[in-house]
């Protein structure tokens, strides 16, 4: 029999958990002080509404053997997004929807074996007007910032939050020949300057292109450059207004917000504004958040109006946190012990005694010799102490 979860699969211990869920249910109270009302996706879905119209590389989905192409929801943006234009078109537009789940990934292990990653996300999903509106763009950034607040990340865990527009960067792409487009944006999003020298492209342009892939930093300056390469341009001021509408804010909880033109978060679900948040772990950089606007998937869907989401990795955050400070500190319970098997009932009767006045307590499911043995055990369980019933005497 094997003794390990499969591979990517996770054992997750009571305070694990118990930190998960206080995180989960912290990020829930943002969520629904700004009108946001919870669904839940299925975990199963249709192989083509997870690939999200070639959005998801379906070499990424866990499928299932089954008799329609079914697989396991490597997000929820999709889904929900079908939902919303289908079993929920008739509701009133702005949908303000959150959930809460685990989803599931499939790759490659170091070994060269299949592995599947199943990661524990919470996120909202915001279905608008049938126009992009720079609105619903900084709510969601805002949004995103009061969830920093209430988990208690701040400038200690170096919060950097990188923006992209995929609408900017299609506008940059339009001055390169279009045989070269897609080769370019591949290069650009994927940051591969070789590849971008082996193009057949005008010196002049080539050039261009590979201060393009380095422009990023303080919204301000590269905004500057955008519009030195864009001219007056729609798209640009929307996106001066969203950053204008969320700087201070982030500014006073010191995230570090960097402008990036060529950015491309993992899935390629998007079509306007893009974001990723990173925070400093212990070891190494930890993606906390990531998403953006994606109104070319609710169209896909028959839906009128467009969509902006992000999702949190709930783990990510418990691990830059840690799991004891992830909130506060489980109660410990009282050891219920007793004497002699003839007070098992007696026992009992007194743990619920404690648990309707709102105690931890746990029984001890065996007779116990003496109260000093009693706290000895509760000692060594973690438990608070221990309640004794000592031995009827005769």
């Amino acid at each position: 029999m094997a003794l390990q979860p499969a591979a990517g699969a996770r054992d997750r211990n009571p305070r694990e958990v118990d930190a998960n869920r206080r995180l989960c249910d912290l990020l829930a109270g943002v969520y629904r002080l700004w009108g946001y009302e919870e669904v839940a996706p299925p975990t199963v879905e249709r192989l083509e509404t997870l690939q999200a119209g070639g959005g998801i590389d379906g070499r990424e989905l866990v499928r299932l053997a089954a008799d329609d192409p079914l697989g396991l929801r490597p997000e929820m943006t999709a889904s929900i997004a079908r939902a919303a234009c289908t079993r929920m078109a008739s509701q009133p537009r702005p949908l303000r929807l959150w959930s809460c789940g685990t989803v599931f990934r499939c790759g490659i292990s170091d070994g060269g074996n299949q592995r599947i990653d199943e990661r524990l996300q919470s996120g909202v999903e915001l279905l608008g007007g049938p126009d992009a509106s720079s609105a619903d763009d900084a709510e969601l950034l805002r949004l995103l910032l009061a969830c920093l607040r209430s988990l208690g990340i701040d400038q200690a865990h170096q919060p950097r939050l990188l923006l992209g527009h995929h609408g900017v960067l299609s506008a940059l792409l339009d001055q390169v020949p279009a045989p070269q487009r897609t080769a370019v944006r591949q290069a650009l999003t994927s940051f591969d300057p070789l590849a971008l020298e082996r193009l057949d492209l005008p010196q002049q342009q080539r050039q261009s292109l590979q201060l393009l892939m380095r422009l990023r930093g303080e919204p301000g300056p590269v905004l500057y450059q955008l519009e030195q390469q864009l001219g007056p341009c729609s798209l640009l001021d929307q996106l001066a207004a969203t950053l204008q509408a969320i700087a201070p804010t982030a500014s006073a909880q010191g995230v570090v917000i960097q402008l990036d033109p060529s950015f491309q978060p993992h899935f390629d679900l998007y079509d306007g504004l893009v974001l990723t948040l990173v925070c400093q772990g212990a070891h190494a950089p930890l993606e906390i958040a990531s998403g953006g606007r994606y109104d070319a998937l609710v169209s896909r869907f028959g839906g009128p109006s467009g969509g902006m989401g992000f999702g949190v990795q709930v783990e990510a955050v418990r691990e830059l946190l840690g799991t004891d400070s992830s909130g506060p500190a489980r109660q410990a319970p009282t050891l219920v012990a007793y004497g002699d098997a003839a007070q098992l009932a007696g026992a009992l009767d007194r743990l619920e005694q404690l648990h309707a006045e709102g105690q931890p307590a746990e029984l001890l499911n065996q007779p116990c010799g003496s109260e000093l043995e009693a706290q000895a055990i509760a000692a060594q369980r973690g438990c608070a102490g221990a309640l004794w019933l000592p031995q009827a005497t005769a």
